[in-house]
């Protein structure tokens, strides 16, 4: 499985489909995606292969940590993000794996700032801020 920027000069190799996909709704990620919410798949970093060269941007969290967004320089989509919560994890930007049948996310997170439009399935974690551990 692979993950890739829109010109495919950034690009992840994964191991597969994982369970652990989270969507984000707090004000960082509808700016870094565009959109009314972030989703990213995480992966323990040793299972996944980076190929390409990526530019990178970093901002604090509100839990006092550093979270760093990896984007290709050319195209500048978002391809995966590391938080310093969780340095062993990679989260892949689902969008970049470009496959409609990915798992939906477990948990919902930020939902203070969620769209109220959006509607996130009963059956995932819902926190209104970020999850604490």
């Amino acid at each position: 499985m692979r993950a890739q920027c829109q010109c495919g000069g950034l690009a992840v190799d994964l191991p597969g489909p994982t369970p652990a996909v989270v969507a984000c709704h707090c004000l960082y990620c509808q700016r870094r995606s565009g959109s009314p919410f972030g989703l990213l798949a995480y992966y323990p970093a040793d299972l996944v292969t980076i190929h390409g060269e990526a530019r990178r941007f970093e901002r604090p969290t509100d839990s006092g940590g550093i979270f760093e967004t990896f984007f290709c320089g050319h195209c500048g989509s978002t391809v995966y993000a590391k938080a310093s919560k969780h340095p062993a994890m990679i989260g892949v930007a689902v969008g970049t794996i470009a496959d409609p049948s990915f798992h939906p996310p477990v948990r919902s997170v930020w939902e203070v700032s969620m769209h109220d439009w959006v509607s996130m399935p009963d059956d995932v974690q819902h926190f209104p801020q970020g999850r604490t551990n």
